[in-house]
């Protein structure tokens, strides 16, 4: 493995299948699916270095087995890292979690990883049978178990009511890298970002509203907790996800990016009771420099990457540009312009002011 650029920068998608708003067109769950393998293809052409499919169980979406999309993609690519965006762990099997990403893995020669997360919907609890009133139990032990079926090839786990105990069993295939690399993704929750210090792990902040300076005192309190329990705080990795667009203009990404934003976040809101409706001087109050959306021309987007970096210190950055009602043209036209100029000017301008290659 070659070593790590200063700052990572990739894709990360739910692979959206939702309806256009302007046209009330959709594609497929099929056709998405097919695009996504397309999409990675191209990112690692274009030189990014991750790219992540989120876990999701609504109409909306394409990406309830990220594993075996990434896998398709895996064996057409030969440096991007793939890695969930998220595996939601609490309705998932911990055992199965780590065969899968084992095989994707060996699919790809050590480009496999994994973000546990709790998820930001609920529809996989009802659908595997759990219960909402068990969402904080079920993610603090999958995630035990998870951690102590990568750490070894025999485990023994206590058990619990929602899972028999292991008893020495074996779990393989075994992963291609030791550990195989698992991060904590966290909407901003503080006891996620201090659990992920304690254990020493990578963690990922989903930045989807507000400023994202907001989120320097979550960082901190997980770089606390990481020296706290013994870490070396200078090894630790922080990455962010956030919503956006790369095009020719500003404009034009602005243009391609608000009507799908718009009707996404309403829909949501109506779901959730928020009240307020998303309008576009909301949409451009975050398209500023300290917003939450990183939408323009490569320059513009470069700089609001490197002030993400001297606010929080990121070490990797993901662009979600999919909303789906974007045409795919225009999808891999940001991940092209993401690759190829937006990756080496923030690279550039980083290697000046920190004085790293």
């Amino acid at each position: 493995m070659t070593d790590k650029p200063i700052m990572e920068i990739g894709i990360s998608t739910f692979l959206e299948a939702s309806t256009n708003p302007a046209t009330g067109e959709r594609i497929s769950h099929t056709e998405r699916i097919r695009r996504a393998v397309e999409e990675i293809v191209l990112a690692d052409q274009v030189g990014l270095d991750v790219y992540g499919i989120g876990e999701h169980h609504r109409y909306e979406y394409a990406a309830s087995a990220p594993a075996v999309i990434l896998a398709a993609a895996a064996a057409q690519t030969k440096h991007i890292r793939l890695t969930s965006a998220v595996t939601v762990l609490s309705s998932d099997d911990p055992v199965r979690v780590y065969q899968q990403f084992a095989t994707l893995d060996a699919i790809s020669n050590g480009r496999a990883e994994i973000m546990a997360g709790r998820g930001s919907f609920i529809e996989s609890f009802p659908l595997f049978g759990y219960s909402l009133n068990d969402y904080e139990q079920l993610y603090d032990e999958k995630l035990e178990l998870l951690l102590a079926i990568r750490e070894s090839e025999k485990v023994t786990w206590r058990g619990s009511r929602h899972r028999a105990a292991l008893d020495n069993l074996g779990v393989y295939p075994r992963a291609v890298q030791n550990p195989l690399p698992v991060w904590i993704a966290t909407g901003g929750n503080v006891e996620s970002s201090v659990r992920a210090g304690m254990l020493g792990l990578p963690v990922v902040y989903a930045i989807i509203g507000g400023m994202p300076e907001r989120f320097a005192p979550l960082v901190e309190r997980y770089r606390r907790s990481a020296a706290t329990a013994g870490h070396d705080v200078n090894k630790l990795q922080i990455a962010t996800h956030s919503h956006g667009i790369v095009a020719d203009s500003s404009e034009r990404a602005a243009e391609l990016l608000f009507p799908g934003t718009q009707a996404s976040m309403n829909k949501i809101g109506r779901e959730r009771g928020w009240g307020s409706q998303y309008t576009r001087a909301t949409f451009d109050e975050d398209c500023k420099l300290k917003g939450c959306l990183y939408v323009g021309d490569p320059e513009y987007v470069a700089e609001k990457i490197v002030l993400l970096r001297r606010n929080l210190g990121v070490t990797r950055f993901f662009l979600h540009c999919d909303i789906g009602s974007i045409p795919h043209r225009d999808i891999l036209r940001s991940i092209e312009l993401l690759g190829t100029k937006v990756a080496p000017l923030v690279r550039k301008e980083l290697a000046l002011t920190e004085g790293k290659a």
